[in-house]
């Protein structure tokens, strides 16, 4: 059986309604949604145009903004420069597989701590950084492994993009331009050997 979707919307003044509850809802409680992994989407109320990326970005900036930011300002204008790139798509595949792997590795980490803080280690913040601190080398050996495992995923994006374009560029007439050229070109005269072989005039 499916999850059913949570439907919001959107009305012109820009205030939220939760049609689960049958209340206003705001941007917060948006986003206690998201922490409690509830299934949602957000539509404009009047075009019924979907508005649920546009909302959880707007969640991000307020993060962002909140003075705890996760991207720099590097990062961001790297991302923006690859809008438009021929490797758009590809990026934003890349990004989201790290992040899966990234989750991974805080599971591992919450299933170690459980025998320790209970089966919800974030509720005591300070709990959760000790053992953090404790579990320096584990850490260390999990970002290891998540960086190959990125580092994986980022060739294995590169060879799809290799086989791709051989597959598309191939199918092109002047494929072997370089090739038919070469095989087209008249042969370099034969050096005259008799040149060699003859005595050099001796001059006066």
């Amino acid at each position: 059986m499916t999850e059913e979707i949570r439907l919001i919307k959107k009305y012109p003044n820009r205030r939220l309604y939760d049609t689960a509850t049958s209340s206003y809802i705001t941007l917060a409680d948006v986003k206690q949604l998201v922490l409690d992994q509830v299934v949602f989407k957000v539509i404009d109320a009047k075009s019924e145009e979907d508005l649920t990326r546009s909302i959880l970005l707007q969640i991000i900036l307020e993060e962002e903004s909140a003075g705890a930011p996760m991207f720099s300002s590097d990062m961001l204008s790297q991302i923006i420069r690859f809008y438009g790139n021929a490797m758009q798509g590809m990026m934003g595949s890349y990004l989201e597989k790290n992040i899966q792997t990234f989750i991974e590795i805080q599971r591992r980490l919450q299933e170690q701590s459980m025998p320790k803080f209970g089966d919800n280690p974030m509720l005591n913040a300070e709990a959760w950084s000790q053992f953090v601190k404790m579990q320096g080398p584990t850490i260390q050996g999990l970002m290891s492994s998540y960086l190959e495992q990125s580092a994986n995923t980022f060739l294995d994006m590169q060879q799809q993009l290799q086989k791709q374009a051989r597959s598309i560029f191939g199918n092109f007439p002047f494929g072997n331009f370089g090739a038919q050229a070469a095989d087209n070109k008249p042969d370099a005269p034969a050096p005259d050997t008799d040149s060699f072989n003859q005595p050099q005039k001796k001059t006066g």
